[in-house]
């Protein structure tokens, strides 16, 4: 089964522990098969306990714990993955590390040759991005849905988007050939983040369903 598929859902940066565990919980208990602990604001020992406590809670629900830009807290915390971005060290030496069977994902930005080399490097999925206005990233370079469409049909590994997704603009991405929608704002800061979750994962399966059947 691809491990890497329907609502990625990205923590937002929030010290209080209480409060993020129980976000995190209502999306995993909503539907939602994988989490990335990012969180930019924690000092190193509240990543570590946020990171441990993340994960527990994850595999408690069957879901995947992906660590963002730290190796060393990936495997500190025996998380299930780890997402590089172009500046956070090297792809080749976080496989070495996690081993044949973590999950490795590599941000590519709008750049296919980006792409091929986190692949060559070891990444197991890729993600491009952004591709909306992000309050998280708000001087992020732009990237188009044809860019999705060329990146599955190049590689043969899951593929993420991520940059200002929302429940409306999310359906474009989806039928370009994302797999994954990575989302914070609109999954964390929504009124209620179960109804969000669900509406998330429904556009996949919508998608699933309708897709033409190949012979």
């Amino acid at each position: 089964m691809n491990r890497i598929h329907g609502l990625y859902a990205v923590t937002p940066d929030d010290i209080d522990s209480a409060r993020l565990l129980s976000r995190v919980r209502t999306a995993l208990e909503s539907g939602t098969h994988l989490v990335q602990y990012r969180n930019k604001i924690a000092g190193t020992t509240l990543r570590r306990e946020q990171a441990a406590a993340l994960c527990a809670l994850c595999h408690a629900h069957g879901a995947a714990l992906i660590v963002n830009d730290d190796l060393e807290l990936a495997v500190a915390v025996d998380a299930d993955g780890l997402h590089l971005g172009g500046e956070d060290g090297s792809l080749a030496d976080a496989r070495a590390r996690l081993g044949p069977h973590k999950l490795l994902g590599a941000s590519c930005y709008s750049r296919l040759e980006n792409a091929e080399r986190a692949i060559a490097e070891g990444a197991d999925h890729i993600a491009f991005g952004s591709f909306f206005v992000s309050s998280v990233k708000p001087g992020a370079v732009r990237s188009t849905p044809s860019l999705l469409t060329e990146a599955k049909r190049r590689f043969n590994v899951p593929v993420v988007a991520i940059g200002g997704i929302t429940h409306d603009n999310a359906t474009q991405l989806i039928n370009a050939g994302a797999d994954s929608v990575a989302v914070i704002s609109a999954l964390f800061n929504a009124p209620d983040i179960a109804l969000a979750a669900r509406e998330f994962n429904a556009l996949f399966k919508h998608h699933h369903e309708t897709k033409p059947k190949t012979i």
